[in-house]
């Protein structure tokens, strides 16, 4: 168990062990106790729990053999239409004989990356209709609008919305202990922010950190600089900089001395400060202008522009922005 990576070592192997979720976790326990369980959907954000879920109903139906009695396949990388006809269709139509529980469990992680070819293979008598005895059927996706409707009204759908900080505070703490880990008040804040929700993330960086032997006690500063996000003292800063400094200062002395030092990446620069400016004092007309045109700064870098450029045309938005609030003050 010390070899396995964290997310592995502390992921929940009971149902009663979701530390979420408690209406989903219970109408799927009546399902499997009642032998009536659905073909399934389950979709929301990374990190919710999704596969650990239907791993747990695995466990609790098939028990400690479970692996034998499913067909585990992650759809971003055999998505195509052959896997349906050749895998799951071969998987699907035999029976189990010595399975009390008369039915087999096919699992589909991100199903919203499988071609609308196999998805409509998949809706098709070959697998879900013709061997809806003794087979279910559970997609696991981000995003339940790229499951085509005909496969959505085939399965009930539980959408896992990310962890509430009281959740994941609880459940940080439980591996801070079991790891002995010592971390600052302010560094598990840092975690938790950074998260987003995502528990996967937050055991992900919390292993990192830990077993990083530069830092013997975990702050959020340690946290920031290894993930490479910038830190809220950072931001405020760039910030008073965007709104107070000329454009050669901004660029030249600050921003682009602080991504050097620091390792930021502009794209990471953009989102947190577009964060602030909601808590900003400015007018709503030169708000909506701002955030347009760091909407366009960060669409240029998704496609691949040259940082530098952006980073101009980001302190020029800011430039802009000042003289348009300096006109309607005057």
């Amino acid at each position: 168990m010390d070899s396995l990576p964290w997310v592995e070592k502390y992921r929940p192997a009971d149902l009663s062990e979701l530390a979420s979720h408690k209406d989903i976790i219970s109408t799927i326990s009546r399902f499997i106790d009642e032998n009536r369980l659905p073909h399934m959907l389950f979709y929301g954000p990374p990190g919710t729990g999704k596969t650990t879920t239907i791993l747990a109903c695995a466990k609790k139906i098939y028990g400690p053999k479970f692996k034998s009695m499913i067909l585990e396949l992650n759809a971003s990388d055999d998505r195509g239409i052959d896997v349906v006809r050749d895998q799951i269709k071969s998987f699907a139509s035999t029976k189990l004989m010595f399975n009390s529980s008369g039915m087999k469990l096919i699992v589909l992680d991100e199903a919203d990356a499988m071609t609308n070819a196999a998805q409509a293979a998949l809706r098709r008598g070959t697998t879900n209709l013709l061997y809806a005895r003794n087979v279910r059927f559970c997609l696991i996706c981000n995003y339940a609008s790229k499951i085509i409707p005909a496969i959505q009204s085939r399965c009930t759908k539980f959408r896992f919305s990310p962890l509430p900080i009281d959740t994941m505070t609880d459940r940080l703490n439980f591996i801070v202990d079991q790891e002995n880990i010592n971390i600052t008040p302010q560094g598990k804040n840092a975690l938790l922010k950074l998260s987003g929700g995502d528990m996967r993330r937050l055991v992900n960086i919390l292993q990192i950190q830990a077993t990083h032997t530069a830092f013997d006690v975990i702050t959020d500063d340690s946290i920031y600089l290894s993930t490479g996000k910038p830190n809220p003292s950072d931001v405020e800063a760039i910030i008073h900089w965007l709104m107070n400094d000329s454009f050669k200062s901004c660029y030249d002395l600050a921003i682009y001395n602080l991504q050097k030092e620091r390792g930021l990446a502009l794209v990471d620069i953009i989102h947190e400060v577009a964060e602030h400016l909601i808590f900003l004092e400015l007018p709503s007309a030169v708000r909506l202008v701002l955030l347009e045109k760091i909407s366009d700064v960060e669409r240029n870098l998704s496609t691949g522009s040259h940082e530098k450029i952006q980073l101009a045309a980001f302190i020029s938005s800011f430039t802009i922005s000042r003289n348009l609030t300096n006109t309607q003050i005057n």
